[in-house]
């Protein structure tokens, strides 16, 4: 092979090649959209769609339109269309789609849609502009769907996946090195495992947790004041009884000190069931003991777990709860949900309950429906919180007129 030539003669440096590469790949995410009260949808009018909530992939919103009637004319309603829709302002967006229909048999039978698949024979589809859709007009032969495992206690699960293509250029070294994910959490977790170095024992229940004062006071300002804004006495304490939280909690608390981590397996045993209050669940207790030791981090995660539960059942107590105990995110959604569902809500258990015990809630509530009853006005919601009462029955089962 050559030498490459050298500046200034035999006396200059060689000069190092460079290079650069360009990179063309996709930004993937996915959305499910769960259609309850298929039958009801049925008979809306060809062309006629189901929205879902928009959601962000590669920069843009994203939309799932279901038509329960078809979208082509043509067919007379034989089919069901699904197609995914480009929701925000955009010019030539280069994507790949994929529709999935769930089998909610348990069996795995899915009836995928992919162009993920053919990518290499037709490239990505491009969008023009905001409104462009991708997707089919058959997506499914509406008689057959009714009688499949496709569709169970009058639901449809789709699966919708956008893989938004992205080039850029990459002129990063050859060589990096790995910087691998922090590991503190798992050394403070061997650190209460092993229990070695632990100056402070809780009684709870009878059952013993040995734990270390500084890690706790480090994390909690409540056991900060408590072992170090005390008196001498306090500080030599050795062993505290908790008389207010069940051994699992306290586990549950002791483990989130030392790892800011939660286990799934923790929040999945504490989901509601349909004749339990959202306070009997380990989360919801849960919110109760991070309100106690100033856990901010463990309120929003159990704010967090505790949205993805809420229900018109369910939405009263989980209001009352998240206004017990200060959490503040919860707590709004739960405003908003109940003003948009207001008849329904009305008709639920956890109503009177609200109605009898926080009677300042109920005040805030009627504030979110006028605030609803606004953006209904301004055209930003199809159908009017007191439309819903009209159309519904109290909670004595009477109808409810419309205010005038």
């Amino acid at each position: 092979m050559a030498a490459l030539p050298q500046i200034g003669g035999d006396k200059g440096l060689a000069m190092s090649p460079t290079s650069s590469r360009s990179v063309t790949e996709t930004v993937n995410g996915s959305h499910r959209f769960v259609i309850q009260g298929y039958s009801l949808a049925k008979g809306m009018g060809v062309g006629k769609h189901i929205a879902s909530d928009t959601f962000t992939v590669g920069g843009y919103q994203w939309a799932v339109y279901f038509y329960p009637d078809g979208k082509n004319p043509e067919d007379n309603s034989t089919y069901v269309s699904v197609f995914i829709a480009l929701a925000s302002e955009g010019t030539d967006v280069r994507a790949l789609f994929e529709l999935t229909l769930l089998d909610q048999s348990g069996k795995g039978k899915h009836k995928v849609h992919s162009h993920f698949d053919r990518s290499l024979e037709s490239g990505p589809y491009t969008l023009k502009y905001r409104g462009s859709m991708w997707g089919y007009k058959r997506f499914f032969r509406r008689a057959a769907l009714e009688t499949s495992d496709f569709l169970k206690d009058d639901c449809l699960k789709i699966n919708c996946t956008v893989g938004v293509v992205v080039s850029s250029m990459d002129c990063s070294r050859l060589h990096s090195i790995h910087i691998p994910e922090s590991d503190i959490g798992m050394h403070f977790g061997t650190l209460l495992e092993t229990l070695e170095g632990s100056d402070i024992v809780f009684d709870v229940a009878g059952e013993k947790f040995h734990a270390h004062k500084l890690v706790l006071a480090a994390r909690s300002p409540v056991f900060r004041s408590k072992f170090f804004d005390c008196s001498e006495d306090d500080k030599s304490e050795t062993e505290i009884t908790i008389t207010d939280l069940e051994p699992e909690v306290f586990e549950a608390i002791l483990n989130f000190i030392y790892t800011d981590t939660l286990m799934e397996e923790e929040l999945t045993a504490s989901s509601l069931s349909s004749t339990s209050s959202v306070s009997d669940t380990l989360v919801g207790k849960l919110l109760a003991a991070a309100d106690k030791y100033g856990l901010e981090r463990l309120r929003l995660l159990c704010e967090s777990y505790l949205c993805k539960d809420i229900s018109v059942n369910s939405v009263a107590s989980t209001l009352a709860l998240a206004d017990r105990y200060h959490a503040l995110e919860l707590r709004a959604v739960c405003l908003k949900f109940a003003a948009e569902n207001l008849a329904a809500v009305m008709r639920s258990n956890g109503f009177e309950y609200l109605k009898e015990n926080c009677p300042a809630l109920q005040s805030e509530l009627l504030k979110t429906v006028a605030g609803c009853e606004e953006e209904c006005s301004s055209g930003g919601k199809s159908r009017s919180v007191w439309g819903q009462l009209s159309d519904g029955g109290d909670t004595n089962g009477r109808r409810v007129r419309q205010r005038t």
